[in-house]
């Protein structure tokens, strides 16, 4: 829904391989615009990036979390894969112990989801 001006939030996507350590990388940005009815994820895996924060992170797991989260985002995967698109943001930026896990919610205003969403990731994860 271009045009529109809607409210939006995001969260960032991270990879902690060592929570001990509170280092990680960002991998990801999943943003829910309720007005536009969006519920998207933009992914940038960069491996050297990951390899120099842990030389023994399983990459393809990560990126097997990912494709969680994208499965998500489609509606395809997660116990609310039936569920509404806010329900759906809810169980992605819920807290983890695993590798893949949510920054904090942040948020904004957009008339177009899917571009904002693209220059978030550019800023914050590439």
């Amino acid at each position: 829904m271009v045009g529109l001006t809607h409210p939006y939030q995001y969260v960032v996507l991270r990879c902690v391989p060592r929570a001990d350590r509170e280092e990680f990388v960002n991998l990801a940005v999943v943003l829910y615009c309720q007005g536009a009815q969006f519920l998207d994820v933009a992914v940038h895996i960069d491996p050297s990036r990951l390899t120099a924060l842990a030389a023994e992170l399983d990459i393809d797991s990560v990126c097997r979390g990912l494709d969680f989260v994208k499965a998500v985002c489609a509606g395809r995967a997660g116990p609310g894969a039936d569920s509404d698109l806010g329900t759906r943001f809810g169980f992605i930026k819920a807290p983890r112990s695993t590798v893949v896990r949510p920054g904090p919610v942040h948020g904004g205003i957009t008339d177009d989801p899917a571009a904002t969403m693209e220059a978030l990731v550019e800023r914050l994860v590439r």
